[in-house]
């Protein structure tokens, strides 16, 4: 199972998280399978996080040059 968006992956963990809350007792069989997507579906989170908060870093340095040349262009 290979998951290309946040939401999807997302979901995978939402959908194994209440399966094993759901569960009276541990399905040993299915758990190495959990286990397994749900691993796959975290790291599809984990770089779309990094991914964003890059983007956002970036965005907001760009600002804040922006926001300085204009005061130096314009003194108060």
């Amino acid at each position: 199972m290979t998951q290309k968006t946040f939401k999807e992956a997302y979901g995978t963990l939402q959908n194994h998280a209440q399966a094993l809350r759901d569960q009276q007792e541990p399905n040993i069989d299915d758990l190495l399978n959990i286990v397994t997507e749900s691993v796959a579906a975290y790291k599809v989170c984990q770089t779309r996080i990094d991914a964003v908060e890059k983007a956002l870093e970036k965005a907001l340095s760009t600002a804040r040059q922006g926001d300085s040349e204009s005061d130096s262009e314009n003194p108060a």
